[in-house]
């Protein structure tokens, strides 16, 4: 065996105590071990009268978390809905490549039930001191507003004194005619695609799909304009969508969201800016508002 082999098996097998012991340094820290770690006081509980369940053909369901400190008067349209029963038996009847997908009465010629407003004003921006919560910002431009970051859990978009929703992937919009028209709530859209942040303040945003998404991101597309489906072409059945509230407590689902005042959500943002892992050789050094969202989990 040559000497210059024998000396680099010598080497390589002198070496191996070190990579035992490097083996046990802590690894570079991910969001998602962030996130998996995150302690209990680092989460806030979902309140069950902000869940909306709609579960489809199969019992598969899509889990939305309601936002009515951003859009108080569709949001209220919409609680009637789903404890009038209105959408069951309807469908999606939209999958638009790269855009949304669509739910509620294809025809819209059904009645809506009794007390619901149909002339909502579009108001698509709140004031930001009448919200809750002071917001936590993202110091990284953004192409659609001055100044993005998060409030109560929600990611936001802000000028000096208004706040507004993003048209972020799993966000879920109201539906509507041309302006003034606002939508009434009953048709609904999860965006399934690229963030359409040209929509932001001219569409109310609702909420977001917090389980589910991968079920509405992997329907067929609708071959028809827009992506509505086609004659021959099957809609999805909407059995029911009920709010959590209204479900016996025993099997209702609950969910928290991470606080994005904790030191855990700091964390989190740091890394998703600045990854540095086994995986990633080249740190970005910034995060769009869309590419950080807020984590959201399923508690016991």
């Amino acid at each position: 065996m040559p000497i210059r082999f024998l000396a680099i098996l010598t080497v390589f097998f002198l070496s191996v105590p070190a990579l035992a012991a490097d083996a046990s340094v802590k690894p570079p820290a991910t969001p998602s071990a962030i996130v998996a770690q995150a302690p209990a006081g680092a989460w806030r509980s979902v309140a069950p009268d902000t869940l909306l369940i709609m579960t489809v053909e199969g019992g598969r369901r899509v889990v939305i978390q309601l936002a009515p400190d951003f859009a108080p008067a569709h949001v209220a349209n919409i609680r009637a809905l789903a404890r009038a029963g209105w959408w069951d038996g309807e469908s999606v009847y939209r999958v638009q490549d790269n855009y949304v997908a669509q739910w509620g009465d294809v025809t819209e010629k059904k009645a809506l039930p009794a007390g619901i407003a149909t002339d909502i004003k579009p108001d698509y921006v709140r004031p930001l001191a009448a919200l809750k919560a002071a917001p936590v910002f993202l110091p990284y431009p953004d192409a659609y507003a001055p100044r993005t970051g998060f409030v109560d859990g929600w990611p936001v978009a802000m000028d000096g004194t208004s706040v507004w929703l993003p048209h972020c992937y799993g966000m879920v919009g109201v539906a509507r005619n041309l302006s003034p028209d606002a939508g009434t709530g009953a048709e609904l859209y999860a965006v399934i695609g690229q963030a359409p942040r040209q929509l932001d303040r001219n569409i109310a945003l609702v909420g977001r799909v917090i389980e589910g998404m991968s079920l509405l991101a992997s329907l067929p597309r609708g071959s028809g304009d827009l992506g509505f489906y086609a004659a021959g072409e099957k809609r999805l059945p909407i059995v029911s969508v009920r709010l959590a509230s209204d479900l016996p407590e025993e099997g209702r689902p609950h969910y928290q969201v991470m606080d994005v005042g904790s030191q855990s959500f700091a964390d989190y943002i740091r890394l998703r800016a600045n990854r540095k892992d086994d995986f990633y050789d080249r740190p970005a050094g910034g995060v769009d508002l869309c590419n950080a969202p807020v984590p959201v989990r399923q508690a016991s």
